[in-house]
Order: structure tokens, then C-alpha cells, then sequence
């Protein structure tokens, strides 16, 4: 009898035996490497590698370190080499891809490389991850911040949203006895209002202001607004008029549409028939915004926030105020994204990456001094949150709060270059055109008509629409 149990004994020890070992086995190979990833400390045994590059000062690239060294300490198993290309990046990238050099993850720059390169199926479909995250999804982020090859497929994510705002100095407003702009948008200048006080501020070196028949607009020493002719900057006046670069349906050129010529020629107007904000050739004698501002050669100017940084290093009274509204408030939002190369064998590990990148505790140091702005939303909605990047600090002066960042999340407007295809040929033709109204040869009508044939020719419709 005592022969039976013990063969009993023996076979039950015999199978546990055995599912220890398959239970191990299970363990060291698991079926899916991507959910390892997503269970932190929880990762692969099999060391692998990420690389990932970026363009930057190395400011800029500092948070990209730390937010790397945070995830290396969550995924013990994934080392990521960081590759800091500071010059030429996008020929040196393609020349990369071109070579079968291809890293995991990218910084894209969606006016110039990105998209040519979702062209030709380069990039993961963010959306898929987006679709399954439990910490991320698109309204988790600040509007306006994803770029998509078309509707359903996500091709980046960016980890810094932008906007603009109208910066003056503090003291030249307090001198003229003239109230400074308004932070809060309900309260914003309109465009009218917005030329009038700029005249006011507008001075020659006679101390005549361009509001007085006296002026001189060939001597002036203190300009009462900038406003730049880049595209970023006047897009948000195109928007705010109700204007596009492109039809809604995507099928025809917008700036040669009322909404857009009324808007691009307040802009010109500015300089030539108010004389209250420098020329394209004037501007080559205007410092950065935070020279400019500070030795009060320009009262006003538009700009991103970007620009706090610079500002808050300067040491001067200046602030921030909303943007003049032609007929709605707008803001436009630009960013650079992260892509996750197709040919990446480890995507789920380089979407664990991209999260961290988005972290904006990583990049605190870039919050605080004024260069970046978070991706996560709640950072802007939760008032802890909202504090750490925004309060006691030198580059979020009083008005930052209402004129950056409520308006940001409020009206923000994703940059052209995110939803009109083809968008650099087409202002390859438009750029040039607008130097001759800029510079007061033509009106913004006759100029946008002049090229609208050839640039038509180049509308190859809208991301942002099933065709």
C-alpha cells in the first residue's frame, strides 16, 4: 500500500515540476513584446535598442535626456540612443532614410519632411495606439497637436503646442497714458481699435505720433506695433477674418477670397498707409522681439510664446496681451511632432518613448523658463498643474494665463501646414506675390490674383476631409 501512495507523491511532484518549468519558459519569451513594454518594469529580458533623433539648442535637448532617462528607468530592458542633429536636419534625416539608416522615432517638422514622407508610408498609424492607450488619447492633449496623413491615420504627436500673443512694454504704455491691451479675449481690441492705439505709440524723432498730421514716416524711432509677414503670424488674421489658405471642400485657393485679401491687406495697410509697423526691409533693422521691446524701438508686436523666454531674460516691464480680433479670436498652434518610423521592429516599446516625450515634468526646466508650452491638457486645467509652469515665474508675466493659454485651448487653429496638401509649392507662388504687397507695389486682391491660376493648378485638397 505504501508503494502506491509514494508513486502517487512522485507523479504529483513530477507535475508541478513541469508547470514550473513551462511557467518560466512563458515568462522569458513572451508572445507579445509590445505588452511587456506597456507594464513597465515589467519589460522583456532581451535587450533592445531605440534610436531617436531630434534637431535643438542643446536647451532644448536637455528634456529630451531626462524624459529618456525616465523611461530607461521604467523599461530597464530599452536603451535609447538619442542622436542631436543641430544643423541641416531634415537633408540629413532623408539622407539617412534614404540609406536604410532609419531611426525607431523622429522629431518631424510637418511643413517641411513629414509629410512627404507619410507619402510614401514611412510611419506608423498613430491612431492605432491612441485607439487600445489607457493613458493617452486625443483629449487627453491640447487641440490641434496631432497631424494626420488623412482622417484615421496619425502620423505625429507634438510634445510642445505653441500660440501667439500680443507682448508690449509695460512702460511705454504707462508713458503715453494709453491703457495696455486686454488679456482676456472677451475684452479684446478689435483691429480698428488695435490701429489706433498703435498710431498713438508710433513715434518720429520729431516726438510726432503717426495719430498727428506732422508725422514723419521716414524718421520713425519707435514703432507702435510689429507684425510679422511670416505666414505663421498672419494666418491668425486670416482665420480671425473668417479666411483659409484653402476651400472648406479643399478644392480651391482661399487667399485670393475675401475673408483672406481683406485680411492680408489690414496687414499691409500697417505699413504703408499707417506707417505704424516696419517693412519687410525695415525689419532688418528691428532686433529680436525682446530687444525690440525693451529699447522701445516697437511698442507692440506679435509673436509666439516662445518669445517669453527671451523676455523674461532681458529684465524689463513687458506682459502680454490678447491678439487684435478682426472677427472672431483665433490663435494658431504650430509644433514640431514625433513620428514612429514603420521600419522600427520594436513600435510599441517606441510608443512607451513617445509618451515619456510628452511628459511634461520632464521638460519642467523649458515650461518654467517660457520656451515650451505642455501637451497634456490637464496641465493647463487642473490649477495644481497649471501652477508648476505658470506662477511666481519671470517668463509668465500677469496676462500669460488669459491670453495664452485660456485662448489656446479655446481657439486655437491648427497651422496650414498640418491639413493643406501640397502647402510648400503652393506658397512657393504665394510668398513672392505678397513681397509686392508687403511692400505697398500691389493690393493684396491684385497680388493673390495675380498667382491664383498657377496656384489652383497646385491645390491637391485637405487631410482633414475624406475625398
Amino acid at each position: 500500500m505504501l508503494q502506491p501512495k509514494k508513486s502517487v507523491f512522485l507523479a504529483m511532484a513530477l507535475v508541478l515540476m513541469l508547470a514550473a518549468v513551462l511557467s518560466a519558459c512563458s515568462k522569458a519569451e513572451p508572445a507579445d513584446p509590445g505588452a511587456s513594454a506597456s507594464s513597465g518594469n515589467a519589460g522583456p529580458k532581451e535587450k533592445i535598442t531605440l534610436r531617436m533623433t531630434v534637431w535643438g539648442s542643446p536647451e532644448e535637448v536637455a528634456p529630451y535626456k531626462k524624459a529618456i532617462q525616465n523611461f530607461e528607468a521604467k523599461h530597464p530592458s530599452v536603451k535609447v540612443e538619442l542622436q542631436h542633429i543641430a544643423a541641416d536636419y531634415d537633408t540629413k534625416l532623408t539622407t539617412m532614410v534614404a540609406g536604410n539608416d532609419v531611426p525607431d522615432i523622429a522629431m518631424m517638422e510637418s511643413g517641411t519632411i513629414a509629410f512627404p514622407m507619410a507619402e510614401q508610408g514611412k510611419f506608423y498609424n498613430l491612431q492605432e495606439f491612441l485607439d487600445t492607450d489607457t493613458e493617452i488619447s486625443p483629449d487627453t492633449l491640447v487641440p490641434n497637436i496631432t497631424y494626420s496623413l488623412e482622417p484615421g491615420n496619425v502620423i505625429g504627436i507634438g510634445p510642445g503646442p505653441e500660440s501667439f500673443g500680443l507682448f508690449y512694454n509695460e512702460d511705454i504704455f504707462k508713458d503715453a497714458g494709453i491703457a495696455p491691451p486686454p488679456s482676456n479675449v472677451a475684452d479684446a481690441w478689435t483691429w480698428d481699435e488695435f490701429v489706433e492705439v498703435a498710431k498713438k505709440l508710433t513715434v518720429d524723432t520729431n516726438g510726432k505720433t503717426a495719430a498727428d498730421p506732422d508725422f514723419d514716416p521716414k524718421k520713425i524711432k519707435q514703432y507702435g506695433a510689429n507684425i510679422s509677414t511670416w505666414w505663421g503670424v498672419y494666418s491668425n488674421f486670416i482665420y480671425s477674418n473668417g479666411g483659409d489658405f484653402i476651400s472648406a471642400d479643399g478644392k480651391t485657393f482661399g487667399l485670393n477670397q475675401p475673408e483672406a485679401v481683406e485680411a492680408l491687406q489690414k496687414i499691409s495697410d500697417l505699413i504703408n498707409v499707417h506707417h505704424v509697423s516696419p517693412s519687410p526691409v525695415q525689419s532688418k533693422n528691428i532686433p529680436a522681439t525682446n530687444v525690440a521691446l525693451q529699447t522701445k524701438k516697437v511698442a507692440m508686436t506679435v509673436d509666439g510664446q516662445w518669445a517669453s523666454a527671451a523676455l523674461a531674460q532681458s529684465k524689463f516691464n513687458f506682459n502680454v496681451g490678447v491678439m487684435p480680433v478682426m472677427k472672431e479670436p483665433v490663435t494658431t498652434v504650430v509644433c514640431g511632432m514625433f513620428s514612429i518610423f514603420k521600419s522600427s521592429k520594436h513600435p510599441q516599446e517606441a510608443w512607451e518613448l513617445l509618451k515619456a516625450l510628452l511628459d511634461p515634468e520632464a521638460s519642467i526646466d523649458m515650461l518654467t523658463a517660457g520656451t515650451w508650452m505642455p501637451a497634456p491638457k490637464d496641465w493647463y486645467t487642473d490649477p495644481a498643474l497649471l501652477a508648476k509652469w505658470t506662477e511666481n515665474l519671470d517668463a509668465r508675466p500677469s496676462g500669460y494665463k488669459e491670453a495664452i493659454v485660456d485662448v489656446i485651448l479655446t481657439k486655437g487653429h491648427q497651422t496650414p501646414t498640418g491639413y493643406v496638401k501640397n502647402f510648400n509649392n503652393i506658397m512657393d507662388l504665394v510668398n513672392p506675390a505678397l513681397d509686392k504687397v508687403w511692400l505697398g507695389q500691389q493690393t493684396a486682391q491684385e497680388a493673390m490674383d495675380s498667382i491664383a491660376q498657377k496656384a489652383q493648378a497646385q491645390i491637391k485638397g485637405r487631410r482633414d476631409i475624406k475625398e
